[in-house]
């Protein structure tokens, strides 16, 4: 029975979290929130202490993205989802484009679709496990891309289309872990559970003057906008350091933790190349292997935090995830509508390499258990 499957603790990696969303948090964080005792928990938002998280959040970001001056951090509560419904009606004018190539760049699509005071949106799409080139679309003012396609470990360079529409990209599970030039967007807006290892309930967006200008001429538009929808109330607030809403404050410490932890890493272009190569370790292993094959054919597209694994169909991958999970490794499962026999590994930032090293281990143990 595989469920009886112990594998050595001289094999098993030093912490078993390997999820995709929500990622492992790093126990530092955890141990200096508690250690924040009531400084920030069970305090007012709107007060100077958790006003300064804000702050910590906005200045590490702008720092860590290497932002323009003219560009805006804002965050707000909601994820990542939320803003989708947000972004449809603050800053789509009239039809919306969207790379769709899995899972999360096709729900985007499908919020578009059903807001009645906008056109139907085009769809450029890939089959899952590529991702299509996006160009020019007549008719269009948002262009909406993904970085990394979380449902199947595909990533997307970003560059700005040719025309003039806004470039919206969901960056949450590549966001902090893959080198970028924001600029080559409008809108850059992730949720904080994946690469910057905190909780979900938040979405931040990176705004350009274009996307700022855009929400204040569809506001002054008088189009009808639910107040907890209303980007220029959350660039109104986040300008004050605050949420236009009441926030879970240990996201807010936890996201603010972690900002200034990837900068002591050595920025953005430092972590992506660490992220990089973790995810080499997954490949390489996976190229070498009698039973596992990337996902992903294609190198290039392949992701740097979430690794896609097709397992030889003589073996149930979901099995094998199961063992692990009974031995605390925890939350290799393929994504769930993808319906592949797979493994999909998270390799995030907080994760240490030499645990990366000691799952691939513990797989193989596994399988030849099985």
């Amino acid at each position: 029975m595989t469920a009886d499957i112990t594998i050595p603790a001289d094999l098993l990696p030093a912490d078993g979290r390997f999820g995709c969303g929500p990622t492992k948090v790093r126990q530092a964080s955890v141990d200096a929130l508690a250690a924040s005792g009531g400084r920030y928990l069970g305090t007012s938002h709107r007060k100077p202490e958790v006003k300064s998280l804000v702050a910590r959040i906005r200045t590490g970001l702008r720092e860590y993205f290497r932002l323009p001056d003219e560009y805006e951090v804002t965050l707000s509560n909601g994820g990542a989802t939320f803003f989708w419904d947000a972004a449809g009606f603050s800053l789509i004018e009239q039809r919306s484009a969207h790379a769709v190539f899995g899972e999360f760049s096709a729900k985007f699509a499908k919020s578009a679709a059903l807001m009645p005071f906008l056109d139907d949106p085009v769809l450029i799409e890939a089959p899952v496990g590529s991702h299509p080139q996006v160009e020019r679309v007549d008719g269009v003012d948002v262009y909406a891309l993904t970085h990394n396609e979380t449902s199947t470990g595909v990533a997307m360079p970003i560059t700005r289309p040719a025309g003039n529409g806004l470039v919206l990209v969901d960056a949450t599970s590549g966001a902090g872990a893959i080198d970028v030039d924001v600029t080559e967007s409008d809108v850059y807006y992730f949720s904080p559970q994946k690469a910057f290892g905190a909780e979900g309930g938040l979405f931040v967006a990176l705004l350009s003057p274009s996307a700022q200008a855009r929400i204040g001429a569809i506001r002054a538009s008088g189009r009808p906008i639910p107040p907890s929808l209303d980007l220029s109330l959350v660039l109104d607030n986040s300008a004050k350091d605050q949420t236009y809403n009441t926030p879970a404050v240990s996201s807010l410490f936890l996201l603010a933790d972690n900002v200034e932890w990837l900068l002591e890493q050595g920025g953005l272009t430092a972590v992506a190349e660490a992220s990089t190569a973790k995810a080499g370790l997954v490949y390489a292993w996976a190229d070498a292997s009698a039973f596992a094959t990337p996902f992903v054919s294609d190198p290039a597209k392949r992701s740097p935090v979430v690794c896609t694994i097709d397992i030889d169909e003589s073996i149930d991958a979901s099995d094998v995830s199961d063992v692990l999970r009974a031995n605390g490794i925890l939350d290799t499962d393929a994504y769930r509508k993808l319906g592949r026999n797979q493994l999909r590994l998270g390799v995030f930032p907080a994760v240490d390499t030499e645990d990366v090293h000691a799952l691939l281990g513990c797989i193989d143990y596994v399988v030849e258990a099985m």
